[in-house]
């Protein structure tokens, strides 16, 4: 049970964590900051968070748990707004996309406290984002990636450790750049690909009309495609280097499915399709076992 969570962002993924907290009878007292003091307000509306507070010191201020649900561009700026309070007593997270540029916002903020610091990136969202859509379920049965550095304290890892499995989490640990470069494969390019489709297709003098044909698969493919524009930015920028080289694999892929065609290769094709094919649905079949 932890006393007060200070919770820095009071979105999506701040405000279902904050909810998740109270349902399980985690937490006391949760205070929050948001950047926009209309979310703030909105929060304390919906009882995500019970006191508002003018900034994120002060949201701090008397927490022995720190959420940072924010930008991951606004990490070191938050940081450093917040680095007087933080004790070696405190446990501080965030819930950043990427971690290696997260960590190294830490070290050089909060300096001698970073050892209060467990990274953390839970593998779960929505397309839509704000406080309103805030979910207690949201991290219910999903995986939480941790990546503790050398100067983690062992109290605060088994603290952070602790808390996700109590809110119905699997538990993973990795180093940042293993990390980085696992998400830039599976995650940011996705992200980046669906992104180029949309616009492959609206850019086009009939695009709009061919939207208007596609069906459930192309719904399904391009679902990511509406995801926060703000915060997939700064996150395919912070990872830029991860998944740039992502790229480089797809684009050399691509190049060859498309070899293939030109040459009317059907046997090669096939082959290539089936690979895809069985390890999409060997993988799945691994996810639902997983999720049981």
């Amino acid at each position: 049970m932890f006393e007060q969570l200070g919770l820095i962002g009071c979105g999506l993924m701040g405000g279902s964590f904050a909810l998740a907290l109270k349902r399980a009878g985690l937490v006391k007292r949760v205070v929050g900051y948001s950047k926009s003091p209309s979310t703030t307000e909105r929060a304390r509306a919906m009882g995500v968070i019970d006191v508002e507070a003018p900034s994120a010191l002060l949201a701090v201020s008397g927490a022995d748990i720190v959420l940072l649900a924010v930008p991951v561009s606004a990490t070191e700026a938050t940081f450093k707004a917040i680095k007087h309070l933080v004790t070696p007593s405190m446990l501080v997270m965030d819930v950043g996309s990427t971690k290696r540029d997260v960590v190294d916002a830490a070290r050089r903020a909060l300096r001698d406290q970073v050892g209060s610091f467990v990274p953390a990136h839970p593998i779960t969202g929505k397309e839509v984002a704000g406080v309103d859509n805030a979910d207690a379920d949201l991290y219910q049965g999903k995986q939480v990636i941790l990546t503790p550095i050398d100067r983690t304290l062992g109290v605060q890892l088994r603290k952070a450790e602790e808390l996700w499995a109590a809110l119905g989490c699997q538990v993973v640990k990795m180093a940042p750049e293993a990390h980085d470069a696992a998400f830039a494969a599976v995650s940011h390019l996705p992200h980046l690909i669906a992104f180029a489709m949309v616009n492959t297709i609206t850019g086009q003098e009939r695009g709009r009309e061919f939207l208007q044909l596609a069906g459930p698969g192309f719904r399904d493919f391009t679902r990511i495609a509406a995801s926060d524009p703000k915060v997939w930015r700064d996150i395919l920028l912070a990872n830029r280097e991860q998944l740039l080289e992502q790229t480089h694999q797809f684009r050399q892929n691509l190049a060859l499915l498309e070899q293939l065609i030109s040459l009317g290769n059907a046997d090669a094709l096939e082959d290539m399709i089936s690979d895809a094919s069985e390890t999409r649905s060997q993988w799945r079949m691994s996810g639902n076992k997983q999720s049981r």
